[in-house]
């Protein structure tokens, strides 16, 4: 299968280590953008994250490996979904990442906006029966609808609760009240950003958000979920949101108790006054892969 070379593949790393069969790791770009509704450019975050990739250390000094080297760490070319309905889209993504599943990879999305998540779920659902998604985000992605769109990055994890009911949330600080009603009514796992802040211990709520998940995890990772402090290039920043050390605490501990089986990171809207949120987006992939394999090795 194509790859992306040393020049534009993730992490700048050689063929003996990125191509297709030689890699554990698969990165897959889904630059899809059809429904933001404030600031837009996400369909140019994949490409921005893998150059930014550049210049992210290939050494982990707290996991103390080069996880690239390996496991390998294959990235394909960025397929253009311009002219690609959201539905059609979603189709697409799914064939793609049930392919990669099959040849045994670990796949890593990249988006885009939200709504590419759907694909990618989908995908996972087919192969882990019991499977729980972990969704770091701001808003909690549970419209029915919004603005006549089913497929709408508002609504992606609506359409995921219709066949997977196992979602726990982490960082929400902006809903509508029937996304409010509905997560009270069916009791949908959400970890609200001021029950976070207010928590006694720092632990106490990653220890809960822990035993809510299943065996196999699944991470849907919105960008917006990080304080904008932090990460100010995304489409709808929200304020008081999570930092870098208690989120990446919290995959870790994820990453000791469950099965990661795949991650993907959306929402990305690259600015030119905002270039290090580019370079905190890519770091993140790599952390969120050093953990998981980690401790899949030491299971």
């Amino acid at each position: 299968m194509k790859t992306l070379s040393i020049k534009s593949n993730f992490l700048a790393i050689e063929k003996e280590y990125s191509s297709y069969d030689n890699s554990k790791i698969v990165i897959y770009s889904a630059p899809m953008e059809n429904t933001v509704s404030y600031g837009s450019g996400t369909k140019n975050g994949p490409k921005e994250i893998l150059k930014a990739s550049h210049y992210v250390e290939f050494y982990d000094e707290e996991m103390d490996n080069e996880l690239c080297f390996e496991k390998g760490i294959a990235t394909l070319p960025i397929h253009k979904f311009d002219e690609l309905k959201s539905k059609n889209a979603i189709n697409k993504i799914e064939k793609d990442i049930s392919k990669l599943i099959l040849d045994d990879k670990f796949v890593v999305m990249l988006g885009g906006e939200h709504t590419v998540t759907l694909g990618s779920v989908l995908a996972h659902h087919k192969k882990y029966e019991d499977l729980s998604i972990l969704q770091f985000d701001a808003h909690s992605d549970l419209r029915e609808n919004y603005e006549g769109s089913k497929y709408s990055h508002a609504s992606v994890m609506s359409r995921v609760y219709e066949f997977n009911k196992n979602i726990v949330q982490v960082g929400i600080r902006a809903q509508c009240k029937d996304e409010g009603d509905l997560i009270k009514k069916d009791k949908i796992k959400t970890f609200y950003a001021r029950d976070i802040r207010q928590a006694e211990s720092q632990k106490h709520w990653q220890n809960e958000v822990v035993k809510s998940l299943s065996k196999n995890v699944y991470i849907t990772f919105d960008i917006d979920g990080l304080d904008p402090t932090i990460v100010p290039a995304t489409g709808t920043p929200e304020p008081g949101g999570l930092f870098w050390d208690e989120t990446l605490n919290l995959i870790k501990m994820v990453a000791k108790e469950k099965n990661i089986v795949g991650f993907d990171l959306v929402e990305l809207a690259p600015s030119k006054y905002h270039v290090s949120s580019n370079f905190i987006a890519a770091k993140l992939v790599y952390k969120m892969l050093n953990y998981a394999f980690q401790e899949k090795d030491l299971k």
